[in-house]
Order: C-alpha cells, then structure tokens, then sequence
C-alpha cells in the first residue's frame, strides 16, 4: 500500500475516534446522588428510595405481596424528644393512628415492607426477608400533615441505619425513628 493512503486512513481513523470521544464527553453526566456507604450494590430505586414522590407526578400505589401480607402486626418506634435529650421506644400497630405523649403530633402508621422496592408508580416488598424494612407513616401537627410534604401519600421511615437519613421525618423538638417490626403471633 502506498505510504499516503495508510497515513490518509490512520488520520481519518484518529479523526473519527477523536470525534466520538468529543460527543461522550459533552453529554451530560448524571450527578450521583448523596449516598451514604455501602450501598453501591443495590439498584437505583433501592439505593434512593422516594417511597412519598413520583415522577409522573400521580399517587403512588402500596402493593402488600402476599407472602407479606398478615406476617407483621406493629413497628417499634423511637422517639427522640431533643429538647429533654430523651428517648422512649413505643410499638405501635400497623395501621393505625398514635398521637406522640406531650405532643400535638400524631402518626398514621401503615403498611410495613421487609424488603422495601420501588418500581415506577408501585411501592411493594422484593420478598418477605429483612433486606430493606420500612414502614409507611404521615404525621400530623393538629389539623396540618407535617410529613410527607402537603399533597404525598405517605412518607417512609427505614429501620437500616444508612437509609435513615433519606427523606426524614423533620422536626425541631422530635425525631421518629424505625427501630425494628414486630412479627404477628
């Protein structure tokens, strides 16, 4: 082969790779979420849960599988008050309302998911194994629903402590915290 042509076609060879390399890199890269460690291995709707938003916007619908459903009957919750630096374990059923001693709050506690997944417009259990517990709760102060934000279904609360930190119940005197659920029988 003449030496031209085979410079010729390694020049456009480079050029092309060059190209599609400039193409990958002014495509935006997706920002990684704020996650704490180890929890690389699980997938996407694991890893974040947003068990109170959706991205079409519609309600989200809690599916109870059947190889969970009747096998819980309450959560254990802890209650921190921050102003007295105290706290107190309480085990409340599954749905159900519970008002918070000395407060104007109260809980709607409902379904509870051992293996709590997410998929599009459904929140349901992966399977009936503790891999991902997490109760469903709405809290109200008075008339006015302080958790989940006004207009969200539920707000969820996960027993794994590197998942408690993701959508929270916020509050300046309490903090509610899954400790653990509590098997039927």
């Amino acid at each position: 082969m003449n030496k031209k042509i085979v410079i010729a076609l390694m020049l456009s060879l480079a050029l092309v790779y060059l190209a599609g390399c400039k193409k990958k890199e002014q495509q935006p890269v997706p920002k990684a979420s704020a996650m704490p460690q180890g929890l690389g291995a699980l997938p996407q709707e694991q890893a974040v849960p947003q068990g109170h938003q959706m991205m079409s916007g519609g309600k989200l619908q809690v599916v109870v599988p059947a190889n969970v459903k009747g096998k819980w009957s309450s959560v254990k919750f802890l209650i921190e008050d921050r102003e007295a630096k105290k706290a107190q374990e309480y085990t409340v059923k599954l749905n159900s309302e519970w008002k918070i001693p000395g407060s104007n709050l109260k809980v709607t506690v409902g379904e509870f998911l051992p293996d709590f997944t997410m998929d599009g417009s459904k929140i349901t259990s992966g399977s009936g194994e503790l891999n991902n517990p997490a109760v469903g709760i709405k809290v109200t102060d008075g008339d006015k629903q302080i958790f989940p934000a006004q207009g969200k279904q539920w707000g969820w609360l996960w027993a794994r402590k590197e998942l408690q930190s993701i959508h929270p119940f916020e509050h300046p005197k309490y903090n509610i915290i899954l400790k653990e659920p509590m098997k039927k029988g």
